[in-house]
Formats: structure tokens, C-alpha cells, sequence
């Protein structure tokens, strides 16, 4: 598979089973994300690992957080997401360490994080793993997120779910990139993607 290939048909799957990565291919991975764009410096990446036992303490927390944020949760949403956090093979929360008084914009910062993230996506892809991208309202809740390690002003920016896909990964139909570009000469510029003719 040539490194096009392997950009091209990387697809979100939360269908994981074990192994999940080892310690020297997560730390692996996990180097491709600092090379994610950094203006400034600031390395706003934090990584916290979540397997073996800590799974189901990590499940607790999240629902703890989800009757903090809305205490008529119904139960089912809560068994749900329990269930999920407790099995996954691995759980990689993705915090961000921002600095809002710092002259790089927070927005800035925050892209940061998320440029780190796609580039964990992609090198776990490589690696032959899965994983998918989760949030929901508990990335919003400061109780949660001091309690990963990340105190107000820094936040989460969501999970990584990780493992090993259980089935071959689905190829969901992506749109044709020409949709969503256009060439600019002077003018503003409009895209089909849009309803408009470029």
C-alpha cells in the first residue's frame, strides 16, 4: 500500500477488539502527532492513556459526568456509555493545554490539538489499528476534564476509541473533492458543494 492508498482508505470504526497498540507503538504513534502544525510553539497536546482496569473507572467518571450535566439522563443512554468506555481495548483522551492569555489565538491552539489528532488516526491506520473520534456533551464538563488532568482554562477535545478492527473497515462513499474547491482569480470564488456553479 503506497502512502496515498493508505490516506485514502482510512475510515472511523468504533468495531475494535484487542490488541490494542503496545507501549512502544503507541509512543510510535503518538510521535507522529507532534508533528502536527504548532504556530508559536505552544505544544498544546495532552495524551492521557486509558486500558486494562482503568477502562471501567473511566466509564464511572463519564457517567457521573453525564448526570452532573443533565440529571433526568435516561438510564439507557447511561448503560450505553458505560458499556463503551469499559470495553474498548484502549481509550486515548485528548486533552488541550491552552494558553488564553498567549498572543497565538486560542482557535490557533485548539487546531493544533486537532491537527495532532488526525495525525494519531492516520498513524494508527498505517499500524494496521482502528479507532474513531468521539465527544458529547461531557467534553464540555470541567469536572471531567480536571479530573483527566486537564483544570479550566485547558479542556478536553474529545476520545479516541483504539484497537483492532474486529471486520474490514467500511468504505463510506466521500465526496468528490472538486465539490469543494475552487480556483481563485480576483473575484470571491462559489462551490458546488453549495448549490452554486464555480
Amino acid at each position: 500500500m503506497t502512502p496515498m492508498d493508505m490516506l485514502l482508505s482510512r475510515a472511523s470504526t468504533d468495531h475494535l477488539k484487542a490488541p490494542a497498540p503496545s507501549e512502544a507503538q503507541i509512543a510510535e504513534v503518538l510521535a507522529a502527532a507532534m508533528r502536527a502544525p504548532d504556530h508559536g510553539k505552544l505544544r498544546p497536546w495532552r495524551y492521557v492513556i486509558v486500558k486494562d482496569d482503568a477502562r471501567s473507572m473511566l466509564a464511572e467518571r463519564i457517567v457521573a459526568s453525564m448526570v452532573r450535566l443533565d440529571p433526568d439522563v435516561p438510564e439507557f443512554k447511561k448503560e450505553k456509555r458505560f458499556n463503551r468506555f469499559s470495553t474498548m481495548p484502549m481509550t486515548l483522551a485528548l486533552g488541550m493545554h491552552l494558553r488564553p492569555e498567549h498572543k497565538i489565538p486560542l482557535w490557533e491552539q485548539e487546531m493544533t490539538v486537532a491537527a495532532g489528532a488526525m495525525n494519531i488516526l492516520n498513524a494508527l491506520h498505517a499500524l494496521g489499528f482502528g479507532a474513531v473520534w468521539v465527544s458529547g456533551d461531557v467534553v464540555n464538563d470541567p469536572v471531567l476534564a480536571e479530573e483527566l488532568g486537564f483544570p479550566a482554562p485547558h479542556k478536553l477535545a474529545g476520545f479516541l476509541f483504539i484497537g483492532t478492527p474486529d471486520a474490514p473497515l467500511p468504505t463510506p462513499k466521500r465526496p468528490d473533492p472538486a465539490q469543494f474547491t475552487a480556483t481563485w482569480h480576483g473575484l470571491p470564488v462559489s462551490f458546488a458543494a453549495d448549490g452554486k456553479t464555480p
